[in-house]
C-alpha cells in the first residue's frame, strides 16, 4: 500500500536521468573558457536549486502538520530535510570541485553565492539534532515544525540578499540581463533540473514508504506479541512517529 506508484516513478526518473546524461555528454557543448569540466555545472546548480526548493516545501509540510495534528505531515518535512541535506552536500561538493577547477580553489570565502549555501546547509543540519533532543513525540514533532518554518523563511530572504550582492565571483545562471546560457545549454540545463527534482521526489517517496512499512510492522508485532514484547526499554511501546522516526535515523 505504501509502495503504490513508486515503480512508475521509478522508471520515469530513470529515463529522465538517462536523457539528462545523453545530452550533457553528447548534445551540450564544452564550454569555450572551461572546456569539459564546466559540464559539472548540469549536476551542481539543479542539485542546489532543489535543495533550496526541498527546504522551502518542507516548511509547507510543517505548516500542514501544526494546522492539522497529522503527523503525516511531519513525517513528510522531517524526510524532505532529511534528503535535502543529503543534496545539499553533493551541492557543496560539486561545487567545491568546480571552484578548484575554474579558480585554482577548492573554496572563496568572499563570494556570497557559495558561503550562503553553507549557511543553509549548517542551519537545517541543526534539524535533526534538535528532534532528536526532545523525548516527547507530541512536543517533538511541534518544536521540529516550528524550525522548518523558519528555516524556510530564510531561503528565501538570504536568496535575495546573495541576487542583491555587488561583489561576486560566481556565475549568474539566472540572470535577466547577461550570463544567459546559449540555447543548447539552456535546454540542457532545465531538462536537468526536471530530472535532479523526481530524482529527489523518487528518494523522498521510499523513504517515506518505508517508515510509514515500519511504523505498521511495529503496531502489528504490538498487537500479536503484546506490548512488553516490543517495547523499547524504558518506553511505551505505542507506535508514534516521533518513536519511529527515532528507531529510522
Amino acid at each position: 500500500m505504501h509502495g503504490k506508484g513508486l515503480r512508475a516513478l521509478s522508471l520515469v526518473t530513470v529515463a529522465a536521468l538517462a536523457v539528462t546524461f545523453a545530452l550533457v555528454f553528447f548534445y551540450a557543448p564544452n564550454d569555450a573558457d572551461q572546456g569539459f569540466i564546466q559540464k559539472i555545472f548540469y549536476l551542481h546548480v539543479p542539485v542546489a536549486i532543489i535543495t533550496l526548493i526541498a527546504y522551502v516545501v518542507a516548511g509547507g509540510f510543517a505548516i500542514k502538520h501544526l494546522r492539522t495534528n497529522d503527523r503525516q505531515w511531519d513525517l513528510r518535512a522531517y524526510t524532505t530535510i532529511h534528503i535535502g541535506l543529503i543534496f545539499n552536500i553533493v551541492g557543496l561538493a560539486t561545487g567545491a570541485i568546480w571552484a578548484k577547477a575554474s579558480w585554482g580553489h577548492w573554496w572563496v570565502w568572499d563570494e556570497p553565492t557559495l558561503v550562503s549555501f553553507l549557511i543553509v546547509f549548517l542551519l537545517f543540519a541543526t534539524y535533526q539534532p534538535l528532534r532528536f533532543s526532545i523525548e516527547d513525540p507530541e512536543r517533538q514533532a511541534r518544536y521540529a515544525s516550528v524550525f522548518a518554518i523558519m528555516g524556510a523563511a530564510f531561503v528565501p530572504l538570504n536568496f535575495i540578499a546573495v541576487r542583491a550582492a555587488t561583489g561576486y565571483v560566481h556565475p549568474r545562471v539566472l540572470a535577466s540581463t547577461g550570463g544567459g546560457l546559449p540555447a543548447s545549454m539552456g535546454l540542457v540545463f532545465v531538462v536537468a533540473i526536471v530530472a535532479v527534482g523526481l530524482l529527489f521526489t523518487t528518494i523522498v517517496a521510499y523513504e517515506i514508504a518505508s517508515k510509514n512499512a515500519s511504523w505498521q510492522l511495529r503496531a502489528l508485532r504490538r498487537r500479536l506479541l503484546g506490548d512488553d514484547a516490543v517495547a523499547p526499554l524504558g518506553r511505551s511501546a505505542a507506535p508514534t512517529m516521533g518513536s519511529t522516526l527515532e528507531s529510522a535515523r
